[in-house]
């Protein structure tokens, strides 16, 4: 089946199938079109498949009152110049509550968004989900090799094999959202505004638009690998679309000028810009490792750029909620404990 998309200069629809392609053409005769085998975005107007016809060398005369993007056609030339193909769609959204949020997506008839598996609160009934090999990048699906490389690298980076894609398949808007395991805050990020690329925390991302490619970024440097708290691997996010990142507790934004450098524990880097300069340095001395509590390095983050950071990192939830439940073993063991179970059994 032939997927097509649609761009009026103000927003994207698809993809589409030949007869709903058929009727948006109709209803919107001054957008751009494309599918898989054009060089480039075309007026539907010139593409006869959408009519049933021959193509006119011109777009198809205005609708009656002149709506729409027409005003931009009458000097001749195109009124807009439409994203290339696999750009991100835009997405509409808000972020609910405080300690422990979670976003919700409007999504437009076509759009699409991708998230991590498991990461679904709700979503409408119009609202089509997929589960796909890879991050869905590549609106064609790629070839078998592709498709398993892009699930290879998310497996790399402490993802899973598969991502979920979320589609509005209903003649309106639909509205599906997303949250995270454990207790946080989501932050929206514009890759565009970044330089098309960040660098992630494995437990970081949560859901994207459709078109943000997730891949693997690898620590070249021996030490940060192996104390940096992200081991050799993280995950990188390139586009121009948006991502939620989820971080755990409250977020702390820095940005930093040129040569500017913090410290920061190791677990609590949540997410930077690419131009970051990442390594460790070793707490300080021998009592300061031993009994400082920080382990023996800090992470070291060089400016310039901006990094985002969690003050309640997932690795330190955890180890604290298993330190507790090890100490709460060794006490029920005790007299009271076994007077406790005695009780319980009768």
């Amino acid at each position: 089946m032939t997927e097509w998309f649609f761009h009026n200069g103000q927003q994207q629809a698809g993809p589409l199938d030949d007869a709903a392609a058929r009727n948006f053409a109709r209803a919107n005769p001054g957008a751009h079109c494309w599918r898989e085998g054009f060089t480039d975005w075309l007026p539907v107007g010139q593409v006869a498949e959408l009519y049933g016809g021959t193509a006119s060398s011109a777009p198809p005369p205005p609708p009656p009152g002149g709506g729409g993007i027409w005003g931009a056609f009458a000097g001749g030339g195109n009124p807009f110049t439409p994203p290339p193909p696999g750009t991100a769609s835009a997405l509409d959204y808000t972020i609910h509550g405080h300690e422990m949020q979670y976003v919700s997506v409007s999504l437009a008839p076509g759009d699409s968004a991708i998230a991590e598996a498991g990461a679904l609160l709700y979503k409408d009934a119009s609202v089509d989900m997929n589960t796909i090999f890879g991050d869905g990048s590549s609106r064609d699906g790629g070839s078998v090799l592709d498709q398993l490389w892009g699930a290879g690298k998310r497996v790399l980076s402490g993802s899973t094999l598969f991502t979920t894609v979320f589609t509005q398949r209903g003649s309106g808007p639909g509205t599906v959202a997303f949250s995270a395991p454990y207790p946080g805050t989501i932050s929206a990020l514009k890759l565009a505004d970044y330089g098309g690329r960040l660098i992630c925390h494995k437990d970081s991302f949560l859901a994207a638009a459709r078109g943000v490619a997730i891949g693997i970024y690898f620590q070249r440097r021996i030490l940060t690998g192996l104390f940096g708290g992200d081991g050799f691997i993280m995950q990188k996010l390139e586009g121009d679309g948006i991502v939620f990142i989820h971080m755990g507790g409250t977020l702390v934004e820095r940005t930093l000028q040129p040569g500017e450098v913090i410290h920061v524990d190791t677990g609590c880097l949540a997410a930077m810009t690419a131009d970051i300069d990442f390594d460790v340095e070793q707490v300080g001395g021998i009592k300061s490792m031993l009994f400082g509590g920080e382990g023996l390095f800090f992470a070291r983050l060089r400016g310039p750029g901006k990094v985002w950071l969690q003050s309640l990192p997932f690795s330190r939830l955890a180890g604290r909620m298993l330190a507790s439940s090890l100490v709460g073993t060794r006490e029920e063991g005790g007299v009271f404990g076994a007077i406790g179970n005695i009780l319980d059994k009768r």
